[in-house]
């Protein structure tokens, strides 16, 4: 990841702790923090994990800190932040198995002495988040913890990062084309932007250590707007695979995700929704909503997004180990 290197930080650097730091934005995030000057702790429910993109060696020379934590558990919460010390916080929605919508969480986090939170949250959150119903489930969730956040912190004590697709969803292919030359999809022509998880955790990892308090909510999306075919296409050429896309019915592409890609029955269900509206509703990407969002990772990064092809070469093994 290539770290931000406009930003001087302050001398007074912030104490950061980032929860989830072994995927690919939590690992970019406590990165590009650390990278800014922050002093970053690592809270997690395994501390022996390795954290992507970080050597042992990096890490210990960069005076990282590992703590147990668990963001479905207050009481773990209060420990981790009072030993860490910290007073910003990266965090990510689990709306899935939460019904009080990580409220008592968030009042863990303030009670141990967060002052600021950054928030993973979701491009399907758009206007008052109040209003979004349960039946648009991935905004519903989200867009409840965002509440949460807000009557806990208040309007200047969070924000809420909101990417698109993400560039690592493609990685739900990954079983058909170790299978075959072929990937079967219910909308070969669908338009996603694919913006990658280290340009997601790179803004939020920029606002945690040098410029938090300014926006409530900041959408990100990816700088390009490819179908699905373009993408397996491209895919297909890092991996050295001419691979075919065949479409199918919407209900044989629920199987694929269940059976092939792993995604529990209820996920698919809702995404394969959430695939067949934007794919009658392609406007999305014309939106000026999005074209803020397009604009978003260069402001705050000051560089251009990632593109696709590059993200898929430097995760090309991603596609092809067993």
């Amino acid at each position: 990841m290539n770290s931000p290197k406009q930003i001087i930080p302050k001398m007074d650097s912030r104490s950061v702790i980032v929860f989830g730091p072994t995927g690919a934005v939590g690992s970019a995030v406590a990165r590009t923090a650390a990278a800014l000057g922050a002093k970053v702790t690592l809270a997690m429910r395994n501390t022996s994990k390795q954290i992507a993109g970080l050597t042992s060696a990096e890490e210990l020379s960069s005076g990282y800190k590992r703590v147990y934590a668990d963001l479905a558990d207050p009481d773990s919460l209060r420990v981790a932040v009072t030993e860490a010390g910290a007073s910003h916080a990266y965090i990510y929605a689990m709306f899935q198995d939460s019904s009080d919508h990580m409220r008592p969480s968030a009042e863990a986090l303030k009670a141990a002495g967060i002052k600021f939170v950054c928030l993973l949250s979701s491009f399907s959150v758009q206007g008052d988040i109040r209003a979004i119903q349960p039946s648009d489930p991935i905004a519903f969730g989200h867009a409840q913890v965002e509440v949460s956040l807000q009557e806990v912190f208040g309007p200047q004590g969070y924000v809420a990062i909101r990417p698109a697709f993400f560039a690592s969803n493609t990685l739900w292919w990954r079983s058909q084309l170790l299978e075959g030359n072929e990937v079967k999809f219910p909308f070969p022509e669908l338009k996603l932007d694919y913006i990658s998880p280290e340009d997601i955790g790179a803004v939020c990892g920029t606002i945690l250590a040098v410029d938090s308090g300014k926006e409530t909510a900041v959408a990100l999306v990816g700088p390009e707007e490819l179908s699905v075919s373009d993408a397996i296409e491209i895919i297909g050429r890092a991996i050295e695979k001419e691979v075919k896309v065949t479409k199918v019915s919407q209900e044989e592409g629920i199987r694929i995700l269940v059976t092939k890609s792993g995604l529990p029955e209820a996920l698919a269900n809702i995404l394969s929704n959430q695939f067949a509206y934007l794919n009658d509703n392609q406007g999305y990407l014309q939106t000026p909503q999005f074209e803020e969002a397009r604009r978003n990772i260069e402001k705050y990064l000051k560089r251009p997004p990632m593109r696709f092809s590059e993200w898929v070469d430097r995760n090309k093994e991603k596609f092809t180990a067993p």
